[in-house]
């Protein structure tokens, strides 16, 4: 039984159910470029940003097809400034934690999650102004050519592949519970009164289960991954997603769906992450697009 956590949301968020593409068991190609960029908008009724991104890679391009590239995107909720604690904990616990890993990968991306759970959680009881502040958290990572997912909460995953869009992860939320039950619909559920209640998030609960990919999924040329916050998918249709990321540098993609949403109301934090797969056959190395925090001035 897992306790349910508000996160203030003035507006439900449309639901998405795809199928994952089909794969093989091993990648197409092992040499690849990633490219990649995360932004991050307080919005325009918000005072505090407590969403929170990351992207990890290797200062050298070159060695990105076997060495660890990472984005995560953290949605804090909680007291004063006690969600912007939780994402910022959740991410750097995380990243640092599967980077020194001993162990599997899949099994390393998870317990990162679990390391990060306990310390927000820690962090909490013993700080009064910071009980019950918590985080959704999705993280990405990719090596030697396969992707590795661990999510908490109802962050997204998008992969957008061939012209198509399709939603990685599952909304720990109370109104996909009822779906996945068969108690509501998903067209009910686009309208429903407690679409802002989720089941799970990171630091609420001594112990949380995290959903993490059992198998690695192989990734092609052409691939792009979008990490997002509500903040985004709550006013930004899945369709004008594919449609922001498709042959568009991240950067650039990151920054039209910051400001698509903002356009549309900005009511809560946003933040989407984007990585890009490009085979090293197909083009030359582009210039990293850095890492930033997207300002718009009125």
């Amino acid at each position: 039984m897992f306790s349910l956590f508000s996160k203030r949301k003035n507006k439900p968020a449309p639901l998405t159910v795809s199928t994952a593409p089909p794969t093989s068991e091993r990648p197409a190609f092992f040499d690849y470029y990633v490219k990649g960029a995360v932004l991050s908008d307080v919005g325009c009724c918000r005072k505090v940003n407590e969403d929170r991104g990351l992207f990890l890679a290797p200062e050298n391009e070159a060695a990105m097809t076997h060495k660890n590239v990472m984005l995560i995107v953290a949605d804090g909720m909680g007291g004063h400034a006690a969600g912007e604690v939780a994402s910022s904990l959740a991410v750097e616990v995380i990243s640092r934690t599967y980077t020194e890993r001993d162990t599997a990968i899949e099994k390393a991306l998870e317990n990162a999650f679990h390391q990060a759970n306990r310390t927000i959680y820690q962090a909490a009881i013993k700080n009064k102004a910071q009980q019950g502040m918590g985080t959704t958290c999705t993280a990405l990572a990719l090596r030697n050519g396969f992707a590795y997912c661990a999510h908490v909460g109802d962050s997204r995953l998008y992969l957008v592949r061939d012209s198509n869009i399709y939603l990685m992860s599952e909304d720990h939320s109370a109104v996909m519970e009822m779906v996945r039950n068969g108690l509501l619909t998903l067209e009910k559920a686009r309208h429903h009164e407690d679409k802002n209640i989720i089941l799970r998030a990171l630091g609420t609960q001594a112990k949380v289960a995290v959903s993490a990919w059992e198998k690695p999924f192989p990734i092609q040329a052409g691939d792009a991954f979008v990490l997002c916050s509500d903040g985004l998918y709550d006013l930004v249709e899945d369709e004008e997603i594919k449609q922001a990321v498709l042959n568009v540098e991240p950067g650039n993609a990151c920054e039209r769906l910051i400001v698509l949403a903002l356009q549309r109301g900005g009511h809560d934090n946003i933040t989407v992450g984007v990585l890009n797969i490009t085979a090293k056959d197909l083009t030359t190395i582009p210039a990293m697009q850095p890492t930033r925090e997207l300002q718009v001035v009125n």
